[in-house]
């Protein structure tokens, strides 16, 4: 299965911006689902965003407008844009990868903290 290495996480402030990125190995990355999860400490996972593989986003209500996923598939990496960063956005966030016939892979998650 692919593995997957996320970095870009920390700290920030209020209304500030982080880029987050998540490497994943193979050759066929570019035929992967990818999507942004997050957990936040004692509430379940839940779904940030996603895109297909080729290029078909979708968002949570919660960061519509504020965040933006996107792949580089020449470069096997997946990125977040993360801007107007919220203290309810403070959560490890997570790479998750699926094709069908392969199953599902997970990173092993960044740290964001959004504080003042």
């Amino acid at each position: 299965q692919v593995q997957l290495v996320e970095s870009g996480g920390g700290l920030v402030q209020p209304g500030g911006s982080l880029r987050l990125s998540c490497a994943a190995s193979g050759s066929i990355f570019r035929f992967y689902g990818m999507a942004w999860y997050r957990q936040a400490s004692g509430k379940q996972r839940e779904l940030v965003a996603q895109i297909t593989s080729i290029g078909v986003t979708n968002y949570a209500d919660s960061v519509k407008g504020r965040f933006t996923i996107s792949r580089d598939n020449a470069k096997n990496t997946l990125y977040l844009q993360m801007n107007s960063l919220k203290p309810e956005d403070t959560a490890v966030y997570y790479c998750y990868a699926v094709i069908a016939g392969v199953g599902g892979s997970w990173g092993q998650g960044t740290q964001v903290t959004v504080s003042s």
